[in-house]
C-alpha cells in the first residue's frame, strides 16, 4: 500500500495528529456528554467528603471537651466533703486513673475564687462563671489552649487542655484539613495555619461547639477531579485500547526505531579513534534524519574545538611554567646581589639594610618555587614545605650573635593561592627578623592550623611581641608593616600577650 506523497511530506507529529483524530476524534465527541454527568457526580461527592472532614473534626473537639468536662465534674463532686488542699489532692487522684484528660486544675468558690491548685493553668479570672451543671467554654486567656469550667457543687472547677491535645483531637480523622482555629467572640486560637495568607482553594466552614461557647473554623484542601480521572471518566476501556494500538504502532515505526539505530550509534562511538559512523536510513522521519546530521555536525565541532583547547592550554601551560621559573631565577639572582653587596658594605647598618633586604627576596624566591613544584597538581602552595624551608632559610642568613635561633614549627599540610603565600612568607620574615635583631637568644613558635574547609589560623610566638612599654620608631615601624600584611590576607591581626594571629584562606581538603 502506497503512501501519497503529501503525507509522507507532513512532519512526524502532522501524521500522528492525523492518524489518531480519524480515529478517536468521532468516539471522543460520542461520549463527552456522557462523561461530563459523571464528572459532575464526582465533584459533588468530594466537597460532601470535604463537609464530612470538617464536621468529624469539631465533634471531635467537642468530645475531646465533654470527656475533659465530664471527668473533671465528677472528680470535684466526688470530693465535695474535702476542704482546701485534700480537696485538690482527691480530684488530682480521681483524674490520674481517667485515661486522655488533662491533670491540671484549679478549684474555685462560686464567686470565682481559687481554693486551690494542682499544676499551672495560669489566671482564670476573666473566664465567665459556671453555676453547677454548667460548662463555660473559651479559650485560654494566658496560654495556647481551650479553658475549660465546669459548675460543681460548692464552686466550680477549671482547666486548660493545651494546644497540642486540641489539635490531635482535631486532626486524628481529617489529614486533609490544612486551616484550623477556634474563636470565642474575642479571642483566636490557631490550631493549623496554611501560611501567611488563606489559600483561595481551601474550603472553609465554621461549626459552633461547646453549647456555642467556641466556633471552629475549618478549612480542608479543594478537591476536584484530577486530569487523570477525567480521563478515566470521558473515554471508555475499548477507547483506551485502540489508542494505545494506534499509538504504539506509529510510534515504533516513526520514532523509536530510528532513535534505537541512532542510539547504537553513538554508543559505540569512541572520541580520538576515528570519525563518527552514523546510519544513512532512519525510516521516513524527516526531523530524525535531520537531528543525525545535526549531532554529527555537533561532535566535530567539538572534537576541533577539544583539539584547539589542548594545544592552547598545553602552551599555556609551558608559557606559564617558563614564567615562573624565569621569576624564580631572577629572584635568586637579586638575592645573590644582595648578599655580595652585604658582605662589601662598610658599615654594619648598611650590611644589615642588605641581609634584611635579602631575607625579603629570598622569601618571596621560596614561594615562587614552591608554587612552581605545585602547578603541575594545581592544588596551590602547600604551605608546610614552604614554612619549613623559609625557616631554615632565615636561620641560615641570620647575624653571628642569632645563628642559634630556634624556630619551632606546628604547620598543618593546607594549601592556599601565591597570593596568600606571598603575604604568609613576608609576615613570618618581618616577626622573626625582628626578633633575631631585638631577642636573638629567645625562640620562635610558629603554627597553623586550620580551623574550618576554608580558613585556617597562623599564630606566631615569640617573647619579643610581649609589650615593653618602649615604642621606638622601629617597633612603630614593624607594627606598622605587618598590620599592612593582615590586610592583604583580609584578616584583623589578633595581638596578644607574646603571640600575633591571623585567619588566612586554603582550599578545602581533598
Amino acid at each position: 500500500m502506497s503512501v501519497p506523497g503529501w503525507f509522507a511530506r507532513l512532519p512526524t507529529a502532522a501524521k500522528l495528529l492525523l492518524i489518531l483524530t480519524a480515529f478517536l476524534l468521532p468516539i471522543g465527541i460520542a461520549l463527552t456528554l456522557i462523561g461530563s454527568q459523571g464528572i459532575r457526580q464526582a465533584d459533588a461527592a468530594l466537597q460532601s467528603r470535604i463537609q464530612d472532614q470538617a464536621r468529624t473534626a469539631a465533634q471531635s473537639i467537642e468530645s475531646l471537651l465533654a470527656r475533659n468536662a465530664l471527668a473533671l465534674r465528677i472528680a470535684a463532686n466526688g470530693a465535695g466533703n474535702l476542704r482546701g488542699d485534700a480537696r485538690c489532692e482527691d480530684v488530682r487522684r480521681s483524674l490520674a486513673i481517667a485515661p486522655g484528660v488533662v491533670q491540671d486544675f484549679e478549684l474555685e468558690a462560686a464567686d470565682g475564687k481559687a481554693i486551690c491548685s494542682t499544676g499551672e493553668i495560669g489566671a482564670t479570672g476573666s473566664l465567665p462563671l459556671a453555676r453547677p451543671g454548667e460548662i463555660r467554654v473559651r479559650i485560654s486567656p494566658v496560654s495556647d489552649g481551650v479553658a475549660l469550667r465546669v459548675g460543681v457543687n460548692g464552686g466550680m472547677a477549671t482547666a486548660v487542655i493545651p494546644i497540642e491535645e486540641v489539635r490531635d483531637a482535631a486532626l486524628h480523622n481529617g489529614p486533609n484539613i490544612k486551616l484550623m482555629l477556634l474563636r470565642d467572640g474575642d479571642r483566636e486560637l490557631r490550631l493549623l495555619a496554611p501560611g501567611p495568607g488563606l489559600d483561595p482553594e481551601l474550603s472553609v466552614s465554621d461549626w459552633p461547639i461547646g453549647n456555642g461557647g467556641l466556633i471552629v473554623r475549618v478549612g480542608s484542601a479543594a478537591e476536584r477531579i484530577a486530569t487523570l480521572d477525567r480521563l478515566v471518566l470521558l473515554l471508555p476501556v475499548l477507547m483506551w485500547v485502540l489508542a494505545a494500538l494506534v499509538t504504539w504502532l506509529l510510534v515504533s515505526r516513526l520514532l523509536i526505531r530510528p532513535l534505537k539505530k541512532l542510539e547504537r550509534a553513538v554508543v559505540q562511538y569512541d572520541p580520538g579513534q576515528g570519525p563518527m559512523e552514523l546510519p544513512s536510513k532512519l525510516g521516513p522521519s524527516t526531523e530524525i534524519q535531520e537531528l543525525r546530521d545535526a549531532f554529527a555536525r555537533a561532535v566535530d565541532r567539538v572534537e576541533e574545538s577539544e583539539r584547539e583547547m589542548s594545544g592552547a592550554l598545553e602552551g599555556q601551560r609551558r608559557l606559564v611554567r617558563e614564567v615562573h621559573h624565569r621569576v624564580k631565577n631572577n629572584l635568586q639572582v637579586v638575592a645573590s646581589l644582595l648578599n655580595i653587596h652585604g658582605r662589601s658594605a662598610e658599615t654594619g647598618p648598611a650590611r644589615a639594610a642588605y641581609a634584611g633586604i635579602g631575607r625579603r627576596v629570598g622569601a618571596l624566591s621560596i614561594v615562587h618555587r614552591n608554587h612552581f613544584a605545585e602547578m603541575e597538581e594545581n592544588r596551590g602552595i602547600a604551605l608546610r614545605p614552604l614554612i619549613a624551608e623559609l625557616a631554615a632559610e632565615l636561620r641560615a642568613g641570620a647575624p653571628e650573635e642569632a645563628r642559634k635561633l630556634n624556630i619551632d614549627l606546628d604547620v598543618d599540610g593546607v594549601y592556599t593561592t601565591q597570593d596568600v603565600a606571598v603575604a604568609v612568607a613576608f609576615l613570618i620574615t618581618e616577626i622573626v627578623e625582628f626578633s633575631m635583631l631585638n631577642r636573638p637568644e629567645d625562640p620562635i613558635d610558629i603554627a597553623l592550623r586550620r580551623t574550618s574547609e576554608l580558613t585556617a589560623r597562623l599564630s606566631l610566638a615569640s617573647p619579643v611581641l610581649v609589650p615593653d612599654g618602649d615604642e621606638g620608631p622601629e617597633k612603630l615601624q614593624f607594627e606598622r608593616i605587618i598590620g599592612g600584611l593582615a590586610k592583604q590576607l583580609r584578616s584583623a591581626l589578633d595581638r596578644k600577650l607574646g603571640r600575633y594571629g591571623v585567619d588566612l584562606p586554603v582550599f578545602p581538603q581533598t
